[in-house]
């Protein structure tokens, strides 16, 4: 009696048990996520339901915990959302999927040139591009107006710190002890021609060949060194929102910043705390030139779909993918949530230059940003940056780049721990 009651129950249990379940690891949004995974679910006709659970807020936290888990070939995973930087670790662990060639083929067509880079590994595609972000140089037009700069072509940093001493404003920068920080020194390195990382061999960690003691390197950190004497107050624990919120003052003339920014001027205007004559006096242009003449590289952030090695529903997971990663899909998430597309396409819509005037300048910046240093150790690369570049007041720009070389070569070479 007892085996035909538990045979029963199995039966009843594989009844109902419905379609296959993506399980899908999503960064921390407004809820854009799951509303997509609820339309594609119902888009599927019953070939797939997407289940969406949070990373933390963090993106090293949120890659530790993927990392753990597909360590220990963790079945459960079968989309990730992941942060560029780690692409390449998660590649050279194998814990990603083979893109199938007609999935890549169809994720790259119309993509931004920063997010087809970012998405891959060894010239290989080996994660979908979802959307994608760049900084833009951030101004207040009236200050602006008042210095004779012209803002209507590219400037350079040198330019822009001028002016703000010459009107005695600020420039808002990323000043903190965090992934902010490389991303800057990044931006600016590639800016002027250089790379932080120039042979990123992932067969040999100790082999590493850097740019650091490049003459790129060195104006890059002339450059926040300088930046950091008209910051004012509170620089070094500076980030991207404290950023945002000051530039809704009058103490910064410019700030570099994501487009969120915008977003959030706009919300300030619409609860009253904020009067709309601030919005108004927003302007934006493409990142500031290191050198003159030499267009920038703006950062490029974003995040990208992988697909877990170990999932048993990895056809299943790419089919979700291309439709996570649609058109529609994507203009969605950015009116909703404020993201970037990484679909050329999106930034011409009539709705979204609504919302957002800037999405020409936004596209321009993404075709021109470039990813971090694609390692399959850029843990250990940037927590090197951060330690060495840290409070940026402090550096020599001469020593400040060959010092850090060297840490993180005895950090490769196991020789010394961060």
């Amino acid at each position: 009696m007892a085996a035909a009651a538990l045979a029963g129950l199995a039966g009843c249990g594989g009844a109902s048990a419905g379609p296959p379940v993506l399980n899908w690891y999503t960064n921390p949004d407004d809820g854009g996520q799951a509303e997509i995974a609820a339309a594609c679910t119902a888009a599927s006709g019953g070939a797939y339901r997407i289940a969406t659970s949070v990373l933390p807020r963090q993106a090293g936290e949120q890659r530790q915990q993927l990392v753990r888990r597909l360590a220990a070939n963790d079945s459960s995973i079968d989309i990730m959302s992941i942060d560029p930087p780690y692409i390449p670790e998660f590649a050279e662990a194998g814990f990603l999927a083979p893109v199938p060639e007609d999935v890549g083929s169809r994720a790259t067509e119309g993509v931004v040139n920063s997010a087809i880079e970012g998405a891959s590994w060894n010239g290989e595609l080996v994660t979908v591009p979802f959307w994608a972000n760049t900084q833009l140089l951030w101004y207040r037009t009236s200050q602006v107006e008042a210095t004779g700069l012209d803002m209507d072509g590219p400037v350079t940093w040198d330019q822009i710190i001028q002016a703000a001493q010459q009107g005695d404003k600020q420039i808002a920068a990323q000043g903190a002890r965090a992934e902010s920080m490389t991303v800057w020194l990044n931006a600016l390195i590639e800016s002027g021609g250089g790379e932080i990382i120039t042979n990123p061999s992932p067969e040999d960690p100790e082999g590493i060949e850097l740019g650091l003691d490049s003459p790129a390197a060195t104006k890059a950190a002339e450059i926040m060194k300088q930046v950091s004497q008209v910051a004012g107050p509170g620089f070094s624990t500076a980030d991207e929102d404290q950023n945002s919120n000051a530039f809704q003052g009058d103490a910064a003339m410019f700030q570099v910043n994501w487009p969120f920014v915008w977003g959030k001027v706009n919300s300030a205007v619409a609860d009253g705390s904020v009067e709309q004559s601030v919005a108004d006096d927003f302007g934006w242009a493409l990142y500031p030139q290191t050198e003159a003449g030499t267009p920038s590289a703006p950062p490029y952030g974003g995040i990208n779909l992988g697909v877990g090695a170990f999932s048993p529903n990895v056809d299943l997971a790419y089919q979700a993918t291309e439709c996570i990663v649609s058109e529609e899909n994507q203009k969605q998430y950015m009116l909703t949530n404020g993201n970037p597309a990484a679909k050329e396409s999106v930034f011409t819509d009539p709705e979204v230059l609504e919302q957002f005037p800037m999405a020409p300048l936004i596209e321009q910046s993404l075709q021109q940003a470039k990813p971090r240093p694609q390692t399959a150790y850029y843990s250990e690369v940037s927590e090197s940056i951060q330690r060495n570049y840290h409070p940026s007041a402090g550096i020599d720009p001469a020593t400040v780049g060959p010092a850090t070389a060297e840490l993180i070569r005895a950090v490769m070479a196991k020789e010394q721990l961060l």
